[in-house]
């Protein structure tokens, strides 16, 4: 039964070992048996608790869980985002249970849950950790709050996430594993790779697989194989924040967003640069307004419907209703997607933010 000193055991070995082509394999076992590791200490937190966590529905056009350490602010910038009253104090650990608040954005209704601060550990069940990851897994995007005068969160965050099986800002690895009952192990890649056959083999045989026929379609590392091979892994869209800027001067604010480029620099306390994140968050969540427009009517542009970006006449059919989609005959659409005003299409016809649709349908 795997624990916490197995984890740190293998985890100082891997970190002591020089990685080149003569032990890469090795090193790829050692990851293997370290997530595997990781996966039986979750399950068995989660069957000690009953399996329960937080129960929170989903409303709104997408859900996004704020991340950071206790104290960071994130009670505050719920409050600012969305007028929610989450308690705030100077002091950890004042978030208890998961706060929810919506935010109305062009349109679109984001909600926010605020939940416990993550702590180092939080993977393996410290500080509530399992019961904040469950909810993580399940969000649309995640907030990752720092503190401006506290960069070395976001690294501790970051492997908190990784080791719960949390992928950020990445898209899964485009690789097959078929496992089947003779022949071993083979390999067949459409790219130049850097895993060899071996360190392959090594992965596979620590999950007691010895007979598959492994596709790899891009160059992935050996921690990707994994992430494969276990199939539980969430891929979720992340935006770095960085709070308590009013208090930070020119010298830390330039250090911290240097190592942070891509990150939105905010005040909770002073609501100070919030119209660039909500900005942010509505662009990266791939969101685009559709106008319906009924025959003979003007279209309604008082209430969009919000869809992902690549979205198809065949989506806005289904989201009116099932039945759009069977008795469709076509429709006309105004916007940067047609070719003239009142263009007629059909249902795979892809759609640009702002078009205006008008969908007939059989009788």
């Amino acid at each position: 039964m795997a624990t916490e000193d197995d984890i740190q055991r293998i985890e100082d070995e891997i970190r002591k070992t020089p990685y080149n082509k003569a032990t890469s394999h090795h090193i790829g076992r050692l990851k293997a048996k370290l997530a595997r590791y990781r996966d039986e200490i979750q399950k068995r937190i989660s069957s000690k608790s009953g399996g329960e966590g937080y129960s929170i529905k989903k409303s709104g056009h997408a859900t996004i869980v704020m991340v950071g350490f206790p104290s960071v602010g994130k009670s505050t910038l719920l409050n600012a985002l969305t007028g929610a009253n989450a308690a705030v104090a100077a002091y950890e650990f004042t978030t208890l249970d998961v706060i929810p608040g919506t935010l109305e954005y062009r349109g679109a209704r984001i909600q926010f849950l605020d939940v416990p601060g993550l702590i180092r550990g939080a993977s393996i069940g410290r500080g509530r950790g399992r019961e904040v990851i469950s909810v993580i897994r399940n969000a649309d995007m995640v907030l990752i709050i720092v503190d401006v005068f506290q960069p070395h969160q976001y690294n501790v965050l970051l492997k908190e996430l990784y080791d719960a099986g949390i992928r950020i800002n990445t898209e899964p690895p485009k690789v097959v594993v078929h496992k089947d009952i003779k022949d071993g192990i083979r390999v067949n890649s459409t790219v130049d790779t850097d895993l060899d056959k071996k360190t392959i083999q090594s992965v596979l045989s620590e999950y007691k697989i010895h007979n598959a026929n492994v596709i790899i379609r891009q160059n992935i590392t050996v921690d990707e194989l994994i992430d494969v091979i276990t199939g539980n892994c969430r891929y979720i869209k992340a935006i770095t924040v960085l709070n308590k800027i009013d208090l930070a001067d020119p010298q830390v604010l330039a250090e911290c967003e240097a190592r942070f480029p891509d990150a939105v620099a905010i005040s909770a306390d002073e609501d100070t640069n919030l119209a660039e994140l909500k900005e942010r968050i509505y662009t990266d969540l791939g969101f685009m307004r559709i106008y319906l427009k009924p025959q003979g009517q003007p279209p309604d542009m008082d209430e969009p419907m919000i869809m992902k970006s690549g979205a198809r006449i065949v989506d806005v059919c289904a989201t009116i209703h099932r039945d759009f989609v069977r008795k469709f005959r076509y429709a006309q659409v105004w916007g940067g997607s047609a070719k003239h005003a009142g263009q007629h299409v059909g249902l795979s016809h892809a759609l640009f933010d702002e078009d205006v649709v008008s969908v007939l349908v059989r009788k």
